[in-house]
């Protein structure tokens, strides 16, 4: 009778002191940055589907920008290959999903570069909407991207801190990866004629 009650008493104890030690709220952060990474996929996911209905209307305006087209279908199916779940937010993979989605930005800014030389093109309204379609979606995917970086934040500061950290340890809360500024951001797009 006495290790029934000794028993009972003891898981008593242990769940009080997880529950004190931050398990719960841990959990429930793990679930909020799960939930933001959800909201950058899908905002990448809109911009890639205008892009085809924004290829098709330049294809037909500039029709020896081939190259640069091509670039454009080549970067989108490279972005759309990568994925990310939600347990793998390790730094190396927003990494890579952030190189292949910085390839198809650069890709996208030298194709709208390129429709400056093309002012019929600009001036058709299904040009119009698809370009502020994709700069709206932009900031979406800006405002997203630092939503997911708040709540990495928030996070990766509750699984470092004490006593929460040795609770993190014991049941495998690992650190989550930022998105960072993109390497090739700081530079322009060259586009010659």
């Amino acid at each position: 009778m006495k290790r029934l009650v000794f028993g009972i008493l003891a898981a008593v104890i242990a769940v009080s002191t997880l529950s004190s030690c931050g398990y719960n709220s841990m959990v429930k952060l793990d679930e909020n940055v799960k939930s933001k990474w959800g909201t950058v996929q899908t905002q990448y996911q809109r911009r890639a589907d205008l892009i085809p209905n924004l290829v098709s209307t330049v294809k037909g305006a500039a029709k020896f920008e081939q190259g640069t087209l091509t670039a454009v279908v080549e970067a989108r199916a490279k972005a759309t290959q990568m994925t990310v779940k939600a347990d793998e937010l390790t730094p190396e993979n927003i990494q890579k999903y952030q190189a292949a989605q910085g390839q198809l930005s650069q890709a996208l800014g030298k194709l709208l570069s390129i429709t400056e030389a093309y002012p019929e093109l600009r001036a058709t309204q299904q040009f119009s909407d698809l370009s502020a379609q994709l700069e709206s979606t932009e900031n979406r995917i800006t405002v997203a991207r630092k939503d997911f970086n708040d709540a990495v934040q928030e996070y990766n500061g509750k699984i470092r801190s004490f006593p929460t950290n040795l609770t993190a340890g014991m049941f495998g809360f690992k650190a989550k990866g930022y998105f960072e500024a993109d390497a090739t951001a700081k530079d322009a797009p060259k586009v010659e004629f």
